[in-house]
């Protein structure tokens, strides 16, 4: 009788422990979720970000890691300053806004070639043949693997007389620079060694 009443104590003690680490091992799995769940809904506070609208109403806004876009946005600056050096119409006062424009977005070998051009008298001439000039960007190539990044440009451009249309190929390398953002520059990057590695007409046609 004694012997069966230790060995209930005993089957009674295991199953206490039993029980007691089952609840332990609940209670763990319960304090892990919830300091996991905290976590998660705070990273997702943290995303969204409250804009006041003229001191009215509040706008909800969602945050993003800026790395993300970075290649985006240095294919659009590249792409932006092509299209604002190189889009040239017979007007000195809107040459020089389209340059100063593309030459906030380069350093000065962007503005090198510029004066060279101009010292060439190739704006003059614009000008003077009351010449259209447009450019279209085909692709940017940008190599971002290594800083600075590697960049190859590839672009069409028009050169619209009153009578034909010349089509040029125009290819250019440069490196990108990370910069500061601002209203001049509003995607951060700087145009370093620009250089045109080929401009050659393709096709001309009569108007």
């Amino acid at each position: 009788m004694e012997f069966k009443s230790l060995k209930n104590i005993e089957s009674s003690f295991r199953q206490i422990r039993f029980f007691g680490i089952a609840f332990l091992c609940l209670c763990t799995g319960i304090v892990i979720y919830s300091v996991w769940s905290s976590y998660r809904f705070a990273e997702a506070q943290r995303q969204k970000i409250y804009v006041l609208d003229g001191g009215k109403s509040l706008m909800l806004a969602l945050s993003q890691d800026m790395a993300q876009n970075r290649p985006v946005e240095a294919r659009d600056h590249v792409k932006r300053f092509h299209e604002l050096f190189f889009t040239l119409s017979p007007d000195k006062g809107a040459i020089e806004s389209n340059m100063q424009r593309a030459l906030y977005l380069a350093d000065k070998s962007a503005y090198n070639y510029y004066k060279d051009l101009s010292e060439k008298g190739y704006y003059n001439r614009i000008i003077s043949g009351n010449i259209n000039q447009v450019v279209r960007v085909d692709s940017v190539s940008c190599d971002f693997t290594n800083y600075p990044y590697q960049v190859t440009t590839f672009a069409r451009q028009m050169i619209i007389r009153e009578s034909n249309v010349t089509e040029r190929n125009l290819v250019s390398k440069c490196r990108l620079l990370n910069a500061v953002r601002s209203d001049n520059n509003p995607h951060g990057f700087t145009i370093e060694a620009f250089e045109i590695i080929e401009n050659k007409d393709l096709t001309t046609r009569t108007r």
